[in-house]
């Protein structure tokens, strides 16, 4: 088997009025947030699907489902911690992530340090191994549209034991 292993991962969430934005762990002033079971925080969703399918290990979906009340409105930062113990446990290490935001806002440049330290912290590297990244759609689509947004995330892992 080889030490290194690539995943990728993906997330949408709709906007809507009532909900907070979280986005990498940070809460952005916002009018609208995003729907879902947790606090939809759809970059660490992103990143943890891409970490997990990098160790074949399933998604968020499996480990974590909208179904449960265990994870109703429960931070995705707390999700990313039992993603990185869960990869740990398997004898992985974290080499890097890159991730994407697609938004056509706000402006997330404010936090982006805030959310690479954060997902670092979560999960026990240094902050130079995260990068995020954002990018609009110029209006097309529907997170142009701002309708929603979504992440792109790509990990690599390396397996040590």
């Amino acid at each position: 088997m080889t030490k290194l292993r690539i995943g990728h991962g993906y997330d949408v969430h709709r906007l809507c009025e009532g909900r907070p934005l979280v986005l990498g762990g940070v809460t952005i002033p916002y009018e609208k947030g995003l729907l879902g079971h947790s606090d939809a925080d759809v970059l660490v969703h992103a990143v943890m699907d891409a970490l997990l399918g990098a160790a074949a290990l399933g998604d968020i979906g499996h480990l974590f489902p909208d179904t449960s009340e265990e994870f109703r409105n429960i931070s995705s930062m707390t999700l990313l911690r039992r993603v990185a113990n869960l990869l740990k446990g398997e004898g992985y290490v974290v080499v890097n992530v890159d991730a994407t935001l697609l938004a056509q806002a706000p402006k997330i440049a404010p936090y982006r340090d805030r959310m690479r330290l954060n997902i670092a912290d979560a999960l026990a590297v240094n902050v130079a191994q995260i990068s995020v990244k954002a990018t609009t759609e110029e209006g097309l689509g529907f997170t142009g549209e701002e309708l929603g947004m979504s992440a792109h995330a790509v990990a690599l892992l390396e397996k040590i034991r």
